[in-house]
């Protein structure tokens, strides 16, 4: 790179750094700010400017706090005190922000239901939560009805919506409540930023969600962070399409939006049909992506306004480098901010210069200032290397490891707070890294840095597998499969074979018409290394994904690739005769039987 170039980047990176620096410096722990206190002063700063839009409703800052307010008291009103917990299980809606906003005033915590559960996840997460009431609406009341029997303790049920049965009426409890704020001092003032505002829920995606811990300290690094990094003032709009209930959408976004001046333009889930309509007709100037969400709109047919918009900025986190050089490209967009962060994680970083891939950067001049670090990982054992000495051995350049992050509980960028579950807490933590007695969290990803200090997401742990003795990476090979025409998602992961050392690589897909098998053998030949290149395909209408389109594996490895099991056309990438053939009964039958040579 040249030194023009070089410095320009650099340049770039700090001042991304600085003013995300400059929003997170003041947070401590022992703080008397807590994050209500922060969307407070930006009411007040703001009281008569849009702040959420949504269904062609919208609230001003004003509005929005006084429904904030009604909350609180309602909360007061029921005899709920601080320290304990509200569940609330509906989907994007204008008073979801203000809902647990309004809660946070009077030092009760919320916690965020995933609207799309049923059955028993939603009884696990309603149960773990420990709350003792519960929000819903018309859409979600009937999932609670659904589960009542399977909660440990009675859990009363407001609905924001139609009453029937014996649900309590939240709109006309609401209608007695104060629009007014609680004095801070009688309702808050023992409270500090290092106590609970939140309970976001994990995804799911190898099992039953787990409850992460969500200080208010930690969701301002988040609402604060990207008022920062994203550069936002009052003249944007930023238009929200994922789910409330997860961090990204839920308080990235909205900090971004809220603590600037700014607004939020909300929909309640994501549409390829309106989502540019939305975009040009709104005057959106950013939106907020999870990396599935831009394969679903560069996989779509091109849309009028597409590129008659007013975006400077898209971030997010999870853009795929062939996506995002297309989305780029197609939909004209100025800038992509892409991040790294966990929800109950303590390590995050951010892509300021836009290096496509690239899921953040952390230069050798910076690096002490950092808690993250990549250290050698054994992918048999599932489990970082260990020396002689007994302690971890950090990864060179662009040698793959898995990313740790120092825990610090005086640095609030470096704090770990965990989840509801002691055991699944610790479980995360690794000892002993780089000396006797330091503690880390475990990120369960695997990334590699380069030279210059960009990172690069490369799988998850459990995803990668070793066939014919080599580490295969699901998302590389999910890369090279999307590449092909034709394919239009890839989910790739290892299946068990009797008589084989490790798991072979197999890939549900959805394609459309232009989709051809035999040259997509040709393609997966040509593409891949042969130990990586998958033994079997599964064709899906629909993959199957979380809120947050994180691609669900569990149920796909438990099915495998028996026909039995499988309901939807499988292959198996014949070695004899070179080509896709069905997987029928028989030929599952060989191949358990060690009938061909894989």
């Amino acid at each position: 790179m040249k030194l023009k170039a070089r410095i320009a980047r650099e340049l770039r990176f700090f001042g991304g750094l600085r003013r995300t620096l400059g929003w997170v410096k003041p947070i401590a722990p022992d703080s008397k700010t807590l994050i209500c206190d922060d969307l407070e002063a930006s009411v007040d700063k703001h009281r008569d400017r849009q702040a959420i839009s949504f269904e062609g409703k919208t609230l001003t800052y004003g509005e929005m706090d006084a429904v904030a307010n009604r909350y609180a008291h309602w909360a007061k009103e029921q005899g709920i005190t601080r320290g304990q917990t509200v569940a609330l299980f509906m989907p994007n809606r204008a008073e979801y922000l203000p809902i647990w906003y309004g809660l946070t005033k009077v030092g009760v915590a919320t916690a965020l239901i995933n609207n799309n559960l049923t059955g028993a996840a939603l009884a696990h997460c309603l149960n773990i939560s420990g709350a003792h009431h519960c929000l819903v609406d018309g859409e979600t009341c009937e999932a609670f009805e659904a589960v009542k029997d399977q909660l440990n303790k009675t859990m009363y049920q407001w609905t924001l919506g139609p009453v029937t049965g014996d649900r309590r009426d939240l709109v006309t409890a609401l209608k007695s409540c104060s629009s007014l704020r609680p004095d801070r001092i009688s309702a808050r003032d023992d409270i500090r930023a290092k106590d609970t505002a939140l309970w976001i829920f994990t995804s799911g995606t190898t099992g039953l969600p787990k409850a992460a811990r969500m200080t208010h300290m930690r969701v301002q690094l988040y609402m604060r962070g990207f008022a920062g990094s994203t550069g936002a003032n009052e003249t944007d709009r930023i238009y929200q399409v994922l789910p409330m209930y997860h961090a990204t959408g839920g308080l990235c976004a909205m900090g971004a939006g809220l603590l600037t001046g700014g607004s939020i333009v909300l929909r309640k889930k994501f549409s390829t049909t309106h989502f540019w309509e939305d975009v040009h007709t709104q005057n959106c100037t950013m939106f907020v992506y999870i990396g599935e969400l831009c394969r679903y709109l560069v996989n779509a047919p091109e849309a009028p306004f597409e590129r008659d918009h007013k975006l400077r900025l898209a971030f997010g986190n999870g853009l795929r480098a062939d996506v995002w050089e297309d989305m780029v490209k197609r939909f004209n967009i100025p800038q992509v901010l892409e991040f790294y962060g966990a929800t109950e994680g303590n390590v995050s970083m951010f892509n300021f210069d836009g290096h496509t891939g690239a899921i953040g950067r952390i230069p050798k001049w910076l690096k002490k200032r950092f808690n993250a670090r990549l250290v050698q990982f054994d992918i048999d054992k599932e489990e970082p290397v260990r020396g002689p000495n007994g302690l971890c051995i950090e990864c060179g350049p662009d040698q793959v490891g898995e990313c740790l992050g120092k825990i610090d509980p005086n640095d609030p960028r470096a704090n770990y707070t965990g989840y509801a579950d002691k055991a699944a807490t610790e479980k995360k933590i690794l000892r002993d890294v780089f000396e006797k007695g330091d503690a880390w969290f475990r990120t369960g990803d695997l990334m590699r840095q380069d030279a210059e200090g960009y990172f690069y997401f490369v799988d998850r742990i459990g995803d990668t597998f070793r066939w014919k003795g080599e580490n295969v990476s699901t998302g590389e090979v999910a890369d090279r499969l999307s590449d092909f025409a034709g394919v239009l998602e890839a989910n790739v992961y290892g299946v068990a074979v009797p008589g084989q050392d490790g798991r072979a690589g197999m890939a549900a897909l959805t394609v459309d018409d232009a989709f051809d098998l035999e040259a997509f053998h040709a393609h997966v030949e040509s593409s891949l290394p042969t130990y990586a290149q998958p033994l079997f395909i599964r064709m899906q209408r629909q993959i199957e994904t979380t809120g947050t389109f994180k691609y669900r594996k569990v149920d796909l490895v438990s099915d495998g690739f028996d026909p039995a099991k499988v309901k939807d056309p499988l292959y198996f990438r014949n070695p004899v005769k070179k080509a896709w053939t069905k997987m029928t009964k028989a030929t599952f039958d060989k191949i358990n039987e060690g009938g061909f040579r894989l």
